[in-house]
């Protein structure tokens, strides 16, 4: 294995402990804690692909703007002292069937899409990219500001009116309590 594959495996199990620990938290804040880790890791996995703007773009829109401004409305509504409702056995068991689901359907996909026989039968099929896969900064400013095929300027302007809509949402749970 070379860094690149182990670099790889430590995201992967950062995500998926920081995606449980969300999930297990008693404590409202906790999660939101946990949950900008898990989103830390997918930006991680973004740069590891080199897709280094998506990566950017993650961690500037997600772990910046969205985890904080839950983090304001959790702190602005006094949920920190909200404790998360208690598992009942219904709730367990109905989360088992839709985990389980989950799973079925991820196995599914996986051996439809043959997977795992390429990824096994081919040696190096992770690969880190190379000096020419890359795309050039000048070139990347140009995608940003156009409007047409691979513009990257309407997907910015629908973030900015989820972050707006996120905005209005925290002051409007603010001022009902």
């Amino acid at each position: 294995m070379d860094a690149y594959n182990i670099m790889f495996v430590i995201l992967a199990v950062m995500i998926a402990l920081s995606s449980f620990a969300t999930v297990l938290a008693k404590s409202v804040l906790r999660a939101a804690a946990y949950l900008f880790f898990a989103l830390l890791g997918v930006a991680g996995m973004y740069f590891l692909l080199g897709y280094t703007f998506l990566g950017s773009v993650q961690v500037m829109v997600y772990c910046g703007g969205i985890v904080v401004l839950y983090v304001f409305a959790i702190l602005l509504t006094r949920g920190a002292k909200d404790k998360l409702s208690e598992n009942t056995r219904t709730k367990i068991f109905a989360s088992a069937l839709l985990s389980l689901t989950g799973l079925g359907a991820f196995i599914y996909a996986i051996v439809k899409a043959k997977f795992l026989n390429s990824m096994f039968m081919t040696p190096g099929a992770l690969t880190a990219p190379t000096e020419g896969s890359m795309i050039s900064i000048n070139n990347v400013g140009q995608h940003m500001l156009s409007t047409g095929e691979n513009g990257y300027l309407l997907p910015f302007e629908a973030v900015s009116v989820l972050l707006l809509a996120c905005i209005v949402a925290a002051l409007v749970i603010a001022r009902k309590r």
